[in-house]
């Protein structure tokens, strides 16, 4: 037998990969050094800056970015993290804040500009609700991941020492993204943060029914955490793009059969539990044919939305291990 390749993969515990981490589902060919990044965001910069794993959990905006500006790794059609946006844009109830339009001309608070959960509710007030997001002043108050980004025009960053969190309570913004997004928190990531409450009325209160009705349309799920490769990596061992696939297929199904069993009961659970209502009995879809649609809108945003500098390709963006 050929010796195993050694690789150091950054992912974050989740149930539907969390026997791959702890070893009981192998990556053939593999021999893995799992290293945990609390919170997983931390690994984001550390990936995207100095190239530091082998294979890493992303978010995919912030991937299509640093693939754009020639980033050394490669993305695969694993997408561990999946959610409906139209949710978790708060606004203060004095700001006359009543459609998506209205936020025109208005300051609104997210953690950075290319962070996914921002990018991808842009997307649905661009695109559903006819948003001119020129007209919105952006206000953040962490950098960027990928620091060879140029932000457009109306996108400013908070006051030294000010907190979005804070800018919401006085006033100083409008609405702001919920949780780590934006006002649900204080500080950046590599140097710690603390949760904040953030009690706010949101921008689309049926955002539930809204998120069926869009899904049905228009077949985009929107995706978070992508899992990447080093391109010298796979240069050299082509077929492990196979192995991690597979394994991480082979994890989630085992997943989808406790789910089905009722015996998956954790939070993460039960919010893919919902989401099957809408999307069907696979909640977290894998492969490049499943997701086209989700990854065109996604790059077609972000090029719209200013964050990458040409349009990129799905060739460009991902290998297909089921090629």
């Amino acid at each position: 037998m050929s010796k195993k390749v050694r690789l150091k993969i950054a992912i974050a515990e989740h149930p539907h990969t969390s026997a791959i981490r702890k070893g009981t589902i192998p990556i053939e060919g593999v021999d893995p050094e799992f290293i945990t990044v609390q919170p997983q965001i931390g690994a984001f910069r550390r990936m995207v800056r100095d190239v530091e794993f082998d294979v890493c959990e992303l978010a995919p905006t912030t991937y299509i970015i640093a693939r754009a500006y020639g980033a050394p790794f490669v993305a695969l059609p694993i997408f561990v993290v999946r959610r409906f946006h139209h949710a978790g844009l708060l606004v203060r109830p004095d700001a006359g804040i009543r459609t998506p339009k209205d936020l025109e001309g208005k300051k609104v608070g997210v953690r950075a500009y290319s962070v996914t959960t921002g990018v991808w509710t842009r997307q649905v007030l661009i695109d559903e609700f006819g948003l001119d997001s020129s007209k919105v002043t952006w206000v953040v108050d962490d950098e960027e991941h990928v620091k060879q980004l140029k932000l457009p025009g109306n996108v400013v960053h908070a006051p030294e020492g000010s907190s979005l969190a804070d800018m919401m309570a006085s006033g100083e913004l409008s609405a702001g993204f919920a949780a780590a997004a934006g006002i649900g928190r204080t500080g950046a990531p590599t140097g710690g943060w603390k949760e904040v409450d953030a009690d706010y009325p949101d921008l689309l209160p049926n955002a539930a029914e809204l998120e069926a009705g869009y899904y049905a349309r228009t077949g985009i799920y929107p995706m978070h955490g992508t899992i990447v490769v080093k391109d010298s990596v796979l240069s050299e061992h082509p077929w492990i793009a196979k192995s991690i696939y597979d394994a991480f297929a082979q994890a989630k199904q085992e997943w989808l059969a406790r789910l089905d069993a009722g015996e998956a009961n954790s939070a993460g659970d039960k919010k893919y539990l919902e989401l099957r209502k809408i999307v069907g009995h696979d909640p977290l879809p894998y492969g490049l044919k499943e997701n086209l649609k989700t990854i065109e809108a996604l790059e077609a945003t972000a090029f719209k939305q200013g964050l990458t500098p040409r349009r990129m390709s799905l060739r460009e963006l991902f290998v297909d291990p089921q090629a």
